[in-house]
């Protein structure tokens, strides 16, 4: 017998990111003096933590065959977002599904050539 079932057809959805958070406890040492810092080290005391929300509840899906561009100031969350999509850190909440590959090309200088004038790297 056969089954004759239609084709699964594949995802127009290249990247689908929903409800996607990180968080970073951001040490902070507490200025004391010398004895408070001895004893404080020995009870493990000596550090207080800020919560730092990298990127909190974000979902967005790109289709195949788009472009996304993904802007905002120093410390927003945007490497840290890339990160997550190209499975270099984990989500503390949500789900990323990526139908492809990714190359990560997240550090400063990935892909110039400082032999080459800068219209020649791009």
């Amino acid at each position: 017998m056969f089954d004759l079932q239609t084709p699964k057809q594949p995802s127009e959805d290249a990247i689908i990111v929903q409800n996607v958070s990180k968080h970073f406890r951001i040490p902070h040492e507490k200025k004391t003096k010398l004895f408070e810092h001895i004893t404080g080290a020995l009870k493990g005391t000596n550090s207080t933590y800020e919560e730092f929300w990298a990127v909190k509840d974000i979902s967005f899906t790109v289709k195949k065959g788009e472009t996304l561009g993904i802007i905002g100031e120093n410390g927003s969350g945007k490497s840290t977002l890339l990160k997550i999509i190209a499975g270099v850190l984990t989500p503390d909440s949500g789900s990323v599904k990526v139908n492809g590959k990714i190359a990560p090309f997240l550090e400063l200088g990935v892909g110039f050539n400082p032999e080459l004038t800068a219209e020649d790297n791009v």
